[in-house]
């Protein structure tokens, strides 16, 4: 099977104002924002929407991809310009915050909850791989304990941002993710 073919200059710049437009829609809680509003927004006639997205869920598991990975990015940023112990403890707070973002998006998510996208799956596959290195790298520098995966600090981050249902959620999480940082440094 071959590679589809690259987009065109004006093709990517309409798929980036779309998902651009989305994005502002669902993180401004206008979670029922018809397709329409959201071509709109970009710019384009609602048929160049459906060229770029089959169905409005497939335009926003895509907009949450690319949410997921502009954080995870962030990750080797974050290695690249502290120190490894420093990295985690910052993505650990990105990752609240990134819980803050979602919380604009979640029911614009829940209608993709129900189909049989991977997006999920594939985001917190994407995650738990950022927090694994960052993980690694604090633990060869003897600053963090080395028997915690990604996996299992993502899982106790979820429960961590779950909490965001509550007035004043956010600055506790954000307590509380320091306290969980101060349980993964040696000696802490």
């Amino acid at each position: 099977m071959s590679s589809p073919r690259p987009l065109r200059a004006d093709a990517r710049r309409n798929r980036q104002a779309l998902l651009s437009a989305a994005r502002e829609a669902f993180l401004e809680a206008d979670t029922d924002v018809h397709v329409e509003e959201i071509a709109r927004r970009a710019g384009v006639a609602v048929g160049t929407l459906y060229r770029h997205f089959d169905t409005r869920e497939a335009l926003i598991a895509e907009v949450y991809r690319q949410e997921v990975d502009d954080l995870c990015a962030q990750a080797d940023d974050l290695l690249h310009r502290h120190a490894p112990e420093e990295a985690l403890r910052r993505f650990l707070l990105l990752l609240v915050d990134h819980a803050a973002i979602g919380k604009g998006m979640s029911v614009a998510l829940e209608s993709i909850m129900a189909t049989d996208s991977p997006v999920f799956d594939e985001a917190r596959e994407s995650m738990a791989q950022a927090l694994s290195r960052l993980i690694e790298a604090a633990s060869s520098a003897g600053a963090v304990r080395e028997d915690i995966t990604g996996a299992t600090l993502l899982r106790a981050l979820g429960g961590v941002c779950s909490m965001r249902v509550r007035e004043g959620w956010l600055r506790e999480a954000q307590q509380i993710t320091e306290l969980l940082f101060d349980g993964l440094r040696r000696g802490g």
